[in-house]
């Protein structure tokens, strides 16, 4: 039985949506007692225990405010370093900026396998499924036997079905704390919006929402549906939204439970950053747009009368 080390992110003290299904996955394919976890960041220890409630059986955390922001150097030392005790088969973690990253250089470190931005992985015959070509093709990839494999899972295409309850152990690990990155400054945004890439339920808009005050219309219905909010390029490209709600090949690549078009025409280059949705709805008045070939549902209306009409018949739901 393969042994496993999750690479778990801290989002605001807490552990992120996308770790924790991978931890509950990997209890689930390789059983609690096979599977560990790595928690970094500052004011993490309730991330630790989110980890070992869901099914890490031991927990490596790292609590330490120079941990509060990605530094490679740091954190690949320090996970090296587990790899190293702790002996695992496989290494897992979200495809964030950052996994993606820390997965990389690990797996060069380790002269190991390494396959990111995955949607899909056999346990049994070691292959991991990649969407490629703008989601126009899934490639099916296979691990080299005998050697270390670091895999990373685009959000929620990992999901386990059961819901595995443990009590791990907690280490605490003492790092070291100098690094060559120096962090000058850090932007936080003031929204308290659901990330795009944590999101199950996705609201965007494209360059039909006409001004950036638009997008109100679709924050109101995403508050009612907890949704994030994304936009086009576009919609981006018009001033309308900013780059961080940006879905798309240049911008975020999504992967939620329902993905909600409004106004967007359905360029490649969209569809490339959310093809991989498992439900796509799309919202447009031009019959012909492109979005319509590739939705699960359409609706051939005006954006500005539908969203508002959806936002009213959700709330008078939740109201009854």
């Amino acid at each position: 039985m393969s042994k496993v080390l999750v690479f778990s992110e801290v989002v605001d003290g807490k552990l992120s949506h996308a770790s924790k299904e991978i931890i509950k996955f990997s209890a689930e394919n390789f059983t609690a007692e096979n599977t560990i976890a790595a928690v970094f960041g500052a004011n993490s220890a309730e991330a630790a225990q989110e980890a070992s409630k869901n099914g890490a059986s031991k927990v490596f955390l790292i609590d330490n405010p120079a941990f509060e922001t990605f530094r490679s150097d740091l954190f690949l030392a320090e996970l090296v370093k587990i790899i190293e005790s702790e002996k695992p088969d496989l290494i897992l973690a979200n495809n964030s900026i950052d996994g993606e990253a820390l997965m990389g250089m690990a797996a060069a470190k380790t002269k190991a396998n390494i396959a990111t931005d995955c949607v899909s992985f056999n346990k049994d015959s070691m292959e991991v499924g990649r969407s490629v070509y703008s989601n126009k093709l899934l490639v099916s990839c296979k691990l080299e036997a005998g050697r270390k494999s670091f895999i990373s899972f685009r959000p929620n295409n990992i999901k386990a079905n059961s819901n595995p309850e443990s009590s791990g152990e907690i280490v605490n690990v003492d790092p070291a704390t100098d690094s060559k990155i120096i962090v000058a400054d850090v932007q936080k945004s003031a929204s308290k919006e659901i990330p795009l890439t944590e999101a199950s339920i996705i609201v965007s808009g494209g360059r039909a929402m006409a001004n950036a005050e638009n997008f109100s219309i679709l924050r109101d219905f995403a508050g009612k549906i907890n949704a994030a909010v994304g936009a086009s390029r576009a919609a981006v490209d018009s001033g309308y939204a900013p780059h961080s709600m940006q879905v798309g090949q240049t911008g975020k690549v999504v992967s939620p439970n329902l993905y909600i078009a409004c106004g967007i025409s359905g360029a490649i280059q969209h569809f490339a950053g959310m093809g991989s949705s498992k439900v796509i709805v799309a919202i447009n008045k031009d019959p012909e747009a492109p979005i319509f070939k590739k939705a699960d549902y359409g609706i051939v209306a005006d954006l500005f009368e539908i969203v508002p009409a959806l936002t009213a018949k959700v709330d008078a739901l939740v109201k009854a």
